[in-house]
């Protein structure tokens, strides 16, 4: 037995803290966890002296960091990201691609099926933006489309790594392509869109039950003429059942605003994601992509200097939402973790410390800084 005792630590756990405990590994999964801190024999001990044990961080909108992105399709750039982001606490990520074109999302899923085929247990899945988005929105700089069921589908048939995929709920078949995705077990989620709220109600009753990036890539409160209307923004607050994300790096929204989203949507359909490109953990030459510069802890386009993504690392976020948007410890760690892992639906094995899931663990000091993080019971950091 490959056991280790991480003890005298403060442990989140779904019933919520415990002071003084162990979390009890064998392997890559939890044994147990405990209110003792008395010594095992036979057992790796690791003292966590009192900082906070907290399950990993899960992503599920991340496109790159490290110089590289997902679409990149190489194992080099897949390693290099997954290595930047691990040691930032996300324990479990969903490779992102954007609208890049079919042959580098082919490459990107092809790749990413191989890697958890082979059994990296860290990727959870494949998530794919576009290109069924508002070409309003996205000011002509992609190719976008109406979404097209002979494409979509066989995309889907050629990469089963598919676990989430983005798009625009106005567009004509949207609530066809939202429908087939949920058939297959794929979460359909709204993004880069012009949607109102007949639009977003009709597509959540097709099947898009998550929103994407609350507030960006989509229009709040307008008018039209004199009168007054809503966006889509108001159109998920409206409707209860969905769940949404938050970009917390306090850039692309305001502390005040991504406390309102928690005081609406509440912890438990509210995820925190990064949207990050290659300029994440990052110490190249930003130049070296041309489209693309960075101002105020953003990436934004050089053309006319909109917001393009993120550079945030998850435990930034975490941070963020304890100390700029006050919100308390707990509910910031279960946003990071367990509220992404059920909204992806791989809670039944990551997301909350239980015995039985997989060994993916951080320790954090009364600061919130990660000290420590262990990935399917091997310490990274």
């Amino acid at each position: 037995m490959n056991l280790i005792q991480i003890y005298n630590g403060k442990i989140l756990t779904p019933q919520g803290w415990i002071n003084g405990g162990s979390v009890l590994v064998n392997g890559d999964r939890i044994l147990a966890i405990t209110s003792s801190n008395l010594p095992l024999e036979n057992a790796k001990l690791v003292d966590a002296t009192g900082r906070y044990v907290i399950p990993g961080y899960v992503a599920m909108n991340i496109y790159g960091a490290a110089g590289y992105q997902f679409h990149d399709g190489t194992v080099e750039a897949f390693n290099a990201i997954i290595g930047a982001h691990l040691g930032h606490g996300a324990t479990t990520i969903f490779p992102t691609v954007g609208t890049v074109g079919y042959d580098k999302v082919l490459a990107a899923g092809k790749l990413c099926t191989k890697l958890m085929d082979g059994g990296n247990r860290i990727i959870g899945g494949l998530h794919i933006v576009g290109p069924y988005v508002s070409a309003e929105i996205t000011k002509g700089r992609y190719d976008v489309k109406d979404p097209d069921p002979v494409m979509y589908e066989r995309i889907v048939r050629e990469l089963p790594c598919i676990r989430r995929w983005d798009a625009a709920p106005e567009l004509p078949g949207a609530s066809e392509f939202a429908r087939f995705l949920t058939e297959k077990g794929i979460l359909a989620a709204i993004s880069h869109t012009m949607a109102e709220y007949d639009d977003v109600k009709a597509g959540f009753d097709a099947g898009f039950t998550h929103a994407a990036q609350l507030y960006n890539s989509m229009p709040g409160f307008h008018k039209r003429r004199e009168y007054k209307y809503e966006g889509t923004v108001e159109s998920v607050l409206l409707i209860d059942e969905m769940t949404t994300e938050v970009i917390a790096d306090c850039v692309h929204l305001p502390p005040t605003i991504l406390r309102l989203v928690y005081k609406l949507k509440g912890v438990e359909r509210t995820a925190l994601v990064t949207a990050a490109l290659r300029y994440a953990a990052y110490d190249g030459n930003e130049l070296a992509f041309s489209q693309i510069y960075i101002d105020n802890g953003v990436c934004k386009f050089k053309s006319d200097d909109t917001v393009a993504g993120g550079i945030s690392t998850m435990d930034q976020l975490v941070k963020n939402m304890i100390i700029k948007a006050e919100v308390p410890f707990e509910d910031a760690v279960r946003m990071a973790s367990e509220t992404p892992a059920r909204i992806m639906n791989v809670i039944d094995r990551v997301g909350t410390l239980e015995k039985g899931k997989d060994a993916d663990i951080l320790l954090l000091d009364n600061q919130y800084n990660i000290t420590s993080v262990w990935s399917k019971g091997v310490r990274i950091v």
